[in-house]
């Protein structure tokens, strides 16, 4: 296979890593201080904020986890190792990553509800279960083509005794 036709998947992978950089670099902080504003006017709600904002910043490392392991992936099979145990193992540090994501949103959910009940906000539940529920498909995705993948590994080592 030719060294660049996973050019625009990895291009992909790393254009999905840019928004959720900014996000963390630009839009969090400023809820931070804001949550510390209302912490110091006594609002126990800013307790709930920096709970939330934990889990966010927590779920970015298995976010940049599996999209660095996405990279690894594709680099097996620019190198014409898609059928071996290395990718095997990236796509379920992937799918174990998901799971981690989705778990830790799952967690925050109860919060996300406190403050949409609190600000009259139910978008914010809905933007939190579209949140899991993304995670849930990539994981069983990652899951399917691994399961496909360690079968199609089986067969090719029989074939390959066979000869």
């Amino acid at each position: 296979m030719k060294r660049g036709s996973t050019l625009f998947l990895k291009i992909s992978v790393i254009l999905l890593g840019i928004p959720v950089l900014a996000v963390c670099i630009f839009l969090l902080p400023q809820i931070t201080v804001e949550a510390i504003d209302q912490a110091k006017s006594g609002s126990e709600l800013a307790y709930i904020v920096f709970s939330i904002l934990f889990v966010m910043y927590g779920a970015t490392i298995p976010y940049y986890y599996a999209l660095y392991q996405a990279l690894r992936l594709l680099s097996y099979i620019d190198r014409n190792q898609a059928f071996s145990l290395h990718s095997v193992r990236a796509l379920k540090k992937i799918k174990n990553s998901a799971i981690i994501i989705s778990g830790l949103y799952a967690v925050a959910l109860p919060l996300v509800y406190i403050i949409a009940e609190w600000d009259d906000a139910p978008g914010l539940i809905l933007i939190g279960m579209v949140i899991i529920g993304a995670s849930i498909v990539i994981a069983v995705f990652a899951a399917v083509l691994q399961r496909l993948l360690k079968e199609a590994i089986a067969i090719k080592s029989e074939n390959d005794l066979t000869v």
